[in-house]
């Protein structure tokens, strides 16, 4: 009972584990990349933009017609335009390229605001202001390495939509966490304000959608996509998950060593009761023999270690909710830190409270156990009566 219960919890703790993991993954492509739920390109943007982004911006009057039609599905809760743009900062002495996103400061509160599993201050200094356009966030790579601090002023340059060098004052007014290492030293975020001054457009590349639930996403994602259509605007809808490979890749990776400590503990679960039952029969081939000369046949033997099997699957489940339930409430209590790999400061380690993972990892465990039974059943009640009540 003791190996089941405790095996039993040890796959729900992790199985809890995951699902937080998941939500963690999640909330880092929506809301942590800024992609939202849903992202609105220009149609073309996403084959042939990336070598000329500028040939594929939202014109303001296209933005305004998209956010008209967004604002009319009620499961829409923010639609905000962003600009993607890249270009070089220098401190007057040295100069590096950078990657840039332009975004609504309002907007950018909204989505953090929204965040509920990561909810931790990933930057130092003072939030962006849409009103105050040169104040900009880098992160903390790319400060290093053009030698900047908080309040620090330099000069970004880059080429407007009509292929001209723009060059315009910027105050770093926040040093922020950028988990992919590959990114640490060229990240760039300004207010949406100031991206379309350098680049001289009041257009942007996407329109975010936040939704009130990513349930909601492929309902929202078709609906949309027909009335823009009927409205006439040559738009493309991406979501979330096909805007974030690394989380597929990281979801599968996960899913496969849920996998694995699955198996691994429901073999040590069916090797403890097929020792327990085997044991059960040695312990009582006598006992087996009086009942088989009382007229009991091989069917109620098989029953009888059938039903031994059942209880210890029943009970070992009930005492491995009470060992899932005191480590969830230790978890829940005790509110470890961590940091995960995407994240550079550290966060609070949760483990979720799931129903259907319980339900299921009882069911199995309870046929497992039946099922393990069946080979030491199957020899008991194939004891000779004879041999079985003289067996010392």
């Amino acid at each position: 009972m003791l190996a089941i219960a405790f095996g039993y919890g040890a796959v729900n703790l992790f199985g809890g584990f995951t699902a937080y993991m998941y939500e963690g993954l999640r909330e880092g492509a929506v809301y942590g990349t800024m992609r939202g739920h849903l992202t609105l390109f220009k149609e073309g943007f996403l084959e042939k933009g990336q070598l000329d982004p500028t040939a594929y911006l939202l014109s303001p009057e296209e933005l305004q017609a998209v956010e008209a039609v967004c604002r009319c599905l009620p499961q829409v809760v923010l639609a905000t335009p962003q600009m993607g743009f890249t270009g070089l900062i220098s401190n007057g002495k040295v100069s590096t390229i950078f990657i840039g996103r332009g975004v609504m400061a309002s907007a950018l509160r909204e989505i953090w605001t929204r965040r509920f599993l990561t909810r931790v201050q990933e930057f130092d200094g003072r939030p962006l202001d849409d009103a105050v356009p040169d104040g900009v966030a880098v992160s903390r790579g790319l400060a290093r390495l053009v030698d900047l601090k908080l309040d620090a002023t330099a000069v970004v340059l880059a080429n407007t939509v009509d292929g001209l060098v723009n060059a315009l004052d910027v105050t770093v007014a926040q040093m922020i966490d950028v988990g992919a290492s590959a990114l640490e030293d060229k990240v760039l975020l300004a207010p949406l304000g100031f991206a379309r001054s350098l680049l001289d457009t009041q257009g942007a590349d996407r329109v975010v959608l936040l939704l009130e639930r990513y349930e909601q996403t492929e309902t929202v994602r078709a609906r949309l996509g027909a009335a823009l259509k009927q409205a006439g605007l040559p738009v493309e809808i991406r979501n979330w998950i096909e805007l974030s490979p690394e989380y597929t890749r990281t979801k599968k990776m996960f899913d496969m060593i849920f996998f694995f400590v699955f198996v691994i503990v429901f073999v040590i679960v069916v090797m403890s009761v097929v020792n327990t039952m085997s044991m059960a029969v040695m312990e009582r081939i006598r006992e087996i023999g009086t009942l088989r000369a009382l007229g009991l046949k091989r069917r109620g033997v098989l029953v009888l270690f059938g039903l031994e099997s059942l209880l210890l699957g029943l009970v070992g489940g009930v005492l491995g909710m009470g060992v899932t339930t005191l480590g969830w409430f230790w978890v829940k209590v005790a509110e470890p830190m961590w940091t995960p790999p995407t994240m550079v400061r550290p966060i609070p380690l949760k483990i979720f409270f799931v129903p259907e993972y319980l339900g299921f990892s009882w069911l199995v465990m309870v046929g497992l156990c039946l099922l393990a039974s069946v080979v030491p059943a199957r020899r008991a009640a194939r004891q000779n009566v004879v041999e079985a009540l003289g067996h010392v």
